[in-house]
């Protein structure tokens, strides 16, 4: 079975990262998997054994989803906008897949619906018309208006026969934080989450009883890092590994390194081990991205999470709140984020910690791949 997955990234990388672990997961069982992918490229990301093509890369303007930027930070015009539809539309009708998943649209990237309809209208056309699902997380950025829900559903009718809800509805159900009618509710496939096999401790214990803190693929999480240093320094006996990611990392780092003076900490771009160094380490803090989230539970570090609520974002924090109840997890809103908050929740979560390591409900890629060939097999 040939499979293609059409994924944009705009801000951090959660969304490719989770992408391409469904893409392993086809491999596995033995699929071609071809992906397609419009942000900006993120090497530290595992795509092997995929073929992988990369549209003309855009990032959002900060929180800001419909001003798209171009890798030089131009503001993407209508010509650049037409050379992604066109390649999306030509890889459709070169690869012919038999399924075709798409990442997040029709319930977000709605500054790209034009590319997407188009590549969903080339595959109606194909001569033998595609599974077609949807893709999203837990939880969803909530429609600001009714219309943009109803726009999605709409949307949904036409084009998609399910869409894969990476979550388990006694957890975190898509009401949560999507009206979800009954015409959706029929085309929805609960898969449990998506995440890789749990990680296996870092061969050369790299993070051992280290503080580990990370901002995910993007440019964002400065504040994270600057309250970091502040704690490290009231907390000179740890030391701390800051993994700083974004396009500007290098930058990023210099700025923070101004800031250092004597703390034990160690400033890095972000790194492919991240995953294995977790499990060894004091402390891991983070925000509260859905990829990062289920990296926490299945190391059980002791963690503290700093939810990313810029603009309207209020998905990091719904989820926070539903994680906040659990052993050797805080949440520490941004608004009350400086040095000395940080060092008191890290001391509180490792006192706590470690937390038993949660196995079960994280096979959702698998999911997946089982209800894309249950649906192609009824095709």
């Amino acid at each position: 079975m040939k499979v293609m997955v059409v994924v944009t990234h705009l801000l951090g990388t959660g969304h490719l990262s989770r992408a391409l672990t469904l893409g392993r997961a086809f491999l596995r069982a033995g699929h071609e998997t071809f992906v397609v992918t419009g942000g900006m490229p993120a090497p530290q990301l595992d795509s092997t054994g995929m073929t992988l093509l990369g549209l003309p890369p855009l990032r959002s303007d900060g929180t800001d989803f419909t001003r798209l930027l171009t890798q030089k930070g131009d503001v993407a015009d209508a010509t650049y906008l037409a050379v992604r539809e066109t390649a999306l539309v030509e890889a459709v009708q070169s690869f012919e897949p038999d399924v075709l998943i798409t990442e997040l649209f029709p319930f977000g990237r709605r500054s790209l619906a034009s590319e997407f309809i188009a590549a969903l209208e080339a595959v109606h056309a194909l001569p033998r018309r595609p599974i077609v699902l949807g893709s999203i997380r837990d939880i969803l950025a909530p429609p600001s208006k009714p219309a943009k829900a109803e726009r999605a559903e709409e949307i949904v009718c036409d084009f998609y026969d399910g869409i894969l809800v990476h979550s388990n509805p006694t957890v975190v159900p898509l009401d949560v934080s999507w009206p979800v009618t009954d015409r959706l509710r029929e085309r929805i496939f609960y898969t449990g989450f998506v995440a890789p096999e749990a990680p296996a401790p870092h061969p050369d214990a790299l993070g051992k009883d280290e503080i580990l803190v990370s901002a995910g693929g993007g440019s964002v999480g400065q504040p994270i890092f600057r309250a970091a240093i502040e704690a490290a320094q009231k907390m000179p006996n740890r030391r701390w590994r800051l993994l700083v990611g974004g396009q500007d990392a290098h930058a990023r780092i210099e700025q923070l390194q101004n800031l250092v003076g004597y703390a034990p900490v160690t400033l890095e771009p972000v790194r492919p081990d991240f995953r294995q160094m977790l499990p060894l380490a004091a402390a891991s803090v983070s925000m509260c991205g859905y990829n990062t989230a289920l990296d926490v539970l299945q190391s059980g570090t002791p963690a503290v999470f700093v939810p990313f609520d810029d603009g309207k974002e209020v998905e990091q924090s719904l989820r926070g709140e539903s994680l906040s109840e659990l052993l050797a997890i805080e949440v520490l809103p941004t608004k009350k984020l400086d040095g000395a908050a940080l060092a008191q929740a890290i001391s509180t979560v490792m006192s706590e910690g470690p937390r038993p390591v949660s196995t079960d409900g994280f096979d959702g890629a698998v999911k997946s791949v089982e209800i894309a060939c249950s649906l192609r097999g009824q095709a």
